[in-house]
């Protein structure tokens, strides 16, 4: 028995089945969900592809996933057997009209057997020039025309420019309705993420201070060891600015930054995000050096292996100008946030993977206290880690024990493992249940998408108009180029890294 409310009954169509998403992310979560009893008492799953399954090959295939992807492995107690029942294969081709119609059949018998007309869910786990395609196919079932039972769920990159956003936007809204269209951004579903709204809004503590009279600036930094991973052919038309600045990091920023809501529904909460989005500076294309760097790495060492540089990885132009790594600095024109400014990085190779938001508190006056407490005087930081160390810190001064009066800043740790233990849920499994419950505040509106795209296209623009005569200009494990580390400094400040120790409390300048 439970005591917490499950779905109502559920088909999920997950076009891609075969593929990577859903062998690694998707059934993982769902398997996850129905170990800890929240999936639907009637529901199945159904993975489309073109690969020629049987039905037990391809439980076969996803439980090949389990055991190397999910946070649990195996059968857990036959868990996997009374799952998998609830899984089938339909091979069809995504072009062909009359496949379709076995979409419609595989409803209207579930529908028979559950004795109730189900959640219909189509995810598009495919690439990102299929989905016009399948949205255009689905759109005139007549299953697809049921505002609350029916949802299509896309994944990022939403668009590839502003005028490819609004297109693929016109095109799903009218085959579906809005309420119906769910954008995926798996960043939204980290434990953590969803922390800064707690953080924020149910202490006292932080919002009287959290505005333009209290902080100094805002750090988000999403950084990454990895390279391509066999991706070149999508990174190569996408680079770091589209890839992570213009979702994952806005997402993060509009959190930081949103005004609060009065109530957690899911429209006002996306109303607040577009709100920042809508108030985030724009740069003319002339201004746009001074406030955003780009770069690309070179061949070098990395973790002790040899790695090779961007333009030799493979399907890469080897004279591309794509960037891989991305440093912006961002200022919100509201009356919060005026002249304060939000420094973003994110970048591929660099020395460590993290992401994490720092908020940089403005230095408290020392007038009060001997001159040598003033050598080790620091301003207050709250930092949130992300990934992948799952804490929020809060630094403040206190004083050495002894006869003098010397200050040290210390860290105070709230640890997500050491506190709640190991087994967080994935971010999968938090999107895939709001998907199932109808659920959208951790999902984006077209409005929300739109507003992202206005905010990097000037900046996206002008790199496209003048090649980089520098690349590559920075090497694997480092912390990106030079420019990047200019960017900051010529506001007196630096960027802010965590300790490598990821425990205790210590001091940390």
């Amino acid at each position: 028995m439970t005591n917490h409310k499950c779905p109502p009954a559920s088909l999920l169509f997950i076009f891609g089945g075969s593929g990577d998403l859903n062998q690694r992310k998707l059934s993982p979560a769902l398997y996850n969900l129905f170990i800890d009893s929240w999936m639907p008492e009637k529901f199945h799953i159904v993975g489309i592809g073109r690969t020629p399954y049987t039905d037990e090959k391809f439980r076969g295939h996803l439980l090949d996933g389990i055991q190397q992807f999910s946070r649990r492995k195996g059968d857990q107690n036959g868990k996997w057997q009374e799952f998998s029942k609830n899984i089938s294969y339909l091979q069809m081709d995504v072009g062909n009209d009359a496949d379709y119609q076995k979409i419609a059949d595989i409803v209207k018998q579930k529908e028979q057997e559950f004795g109730e007309h189900p959640n219909v869910i189509f995810y598009m786990s495919v690439a990102p020039h299929l989905v016009p395609q399948i949205a255009s196919k689905l759109g005139p079932l007549n299953i697809c025309h049921d505002t609350k039972c029916t949802r299509i769920v896309v994944e990022k990159p939403f668009g590839h420019d502003l005028k490819s956003a609004h297109e693929l936007n016109g095109l799903l809204t009218s085959m579906f309705d809005e309420t119906q269209i769910y954008r995926i951004d798996h960043y939204l579903g980290k434990e953590t993420v969803q922390n800064i709204l707690a953080l924020r809004f149910a202490n006292a503590l932080f919002e009287p201070i959290w505005n333009r009279n209290y902080i100094d600036h805002i750090q988000i930094t999403a950084a990454e060891t990895v390279g391509l991973e066999n991706r070149g052919d999508y990174y190569e038309r996408s680079g770091a600015l589209r890839d992570m600045v213009q979702n994952h990091i806005l997402q993060l920023l509009c959190m930081v930054a949103m005004e609060a809501p009065v109530s957690f529904d899911a429209n006002e909460i996306r109303n607040k995000k577009v709100d920042v989005l809508n108030a985030i500076r724009k740069y003319g294309k002339e201004e746009v050096h001074k406030y955003a760097v780009r770069g690309q790495y070179s061949d070098g060492w990395l973790q002790g292996k040899k790695v090779p540089g961007y333009r030799n990885e493979d399907k890469i132009n080897p004279a591309s100008p794509t960037d891989t790594f991305a440093a912006v600095k961002f200022y919100i024109d509201n009356w919060r946030w005026q002249d304060v400014p939000f420094y973003v990085r994110t970048g591929k190779r660099l020395h460590e993977k993290s992401t994490i938001i720092t908020v940089q508190f403005k230095q408290a006056p020392n007038f009060a206290f001997p001159p040598e407490a003033a050598l080790t005087w620091r301003p207050n930081r709250l930092t949130i880690s992300i990934q992948p160390e799952m804490d929020i810190r809060l630094r403040f001064q206190a004083k050495r024990p002894g006869q003098t009066v010397t200050l040290n800043p210390v860290d105070m740790i709230f640890n997500y493992k050491d506190t709640y233990g190991d087994d967080d849920p994935e971010a999968y499994e938090t999107l895939l249940l709001d998907v199932m419950e109808g659920n959208a505040t951790l999902f984006m509106r077209s409005d929300q998408v739109e507003a992202a795209w206005k905010v990097v296209m000037p900046i996206q623009e002008a790199w496209e108009s003048r090649a980089p005569v520098d690349f590559p200009n920075y090497s694997p494990d480092s912390w990106g180029p030079e420019d990047a580390e200019a960017l900051i400094a010529r506001d007196g400040r630096n960027w802010i890294t965590l300790p490598i120790a990821h425990q205790g409390v210590q001091a940390h300048l």
